[in-house]
């Protein structure tokens, strides 16, 4: 595969925020769900992490927490912010930070190979215009930590509306990657 995905694997998805207790599970526990939704669920791995380490050890924000559950989403059983590390960054076939800043600071983490695998969350939803070289941070996600319930629930409405878009995104990078792979057998 051109991409230097491993077939034999799942894809791997990481969505990216500061201290992985907000924004960044919120994501993963939608994109699983919508994954898992669209028949890729042994396809596709979701996960999350943050570019910081403050947060280390703790679990999902309760505030979070709330959001995802009054909008019917299941919560794992157990979340451990963490910082994303190596194993995780070679691992990953798609980057997903949450804003500008969170896509700068993993940039100088990776690989100049692996730039071209990071994408802005927001970048997906065709409404938004893209933005021009250094105002990417016209797609920053909301941060709902210093906020409050209003937030929380814009932060996970605009989490929820780009969804279907990662996914099919997605699915067309495996089906496309899959044909190739039926045609080179």
């Amino acid at each position: 595969m051109s991409d230097g995905h491993d077939a034999a694997r799942p894809f791997t998805v990481m969505t990216v925020c500061t201290g992985n207790i907000c924004r960044s599970p919120m994501a993963q526990i939608i994109l699983a769900r919508r994954f898992d939704d669209a028949g890729l669920r042994n396809r596709v791995e979701v996960l999350s992490s943050g570019v910081s380490d403050e947060e280390h050890g703790h679990p999902i924000d309760s505030r979070a927490v709330r959001v995802l559950r009054a909008r019917g989403y299941e919560l794992p059983r157990h979340h451990f912010a963490h910082r994303i590390s190596r194993a995780e960054i070679d691992a990953t076939d798609l980057f997903l930070p949450m804003t500008a800043s969170h896509m700068r600071m993993l940039l100088r983490m990776l690989p100049a190979e692996d730039r071209s695998k990071v994408r802005l969350y927001r970048s997906f939803d065709p409404a938004l215009p893209r933005p021009e070289a250094g105002r990417e941070s016209d797609l920053d996600l909301v941060d709902p930590w210093y906020g409050g319930p209003h937030e929380f629930d814009v932060a996970i409405s605009q989490i929820d509306h780009v969804a279907p878009f990662i996914v099919d995104w997605v699915r067309r990078r495996l089906d496309a990657d899959g044909s190739q792979d039926a045609v080179e057998a």
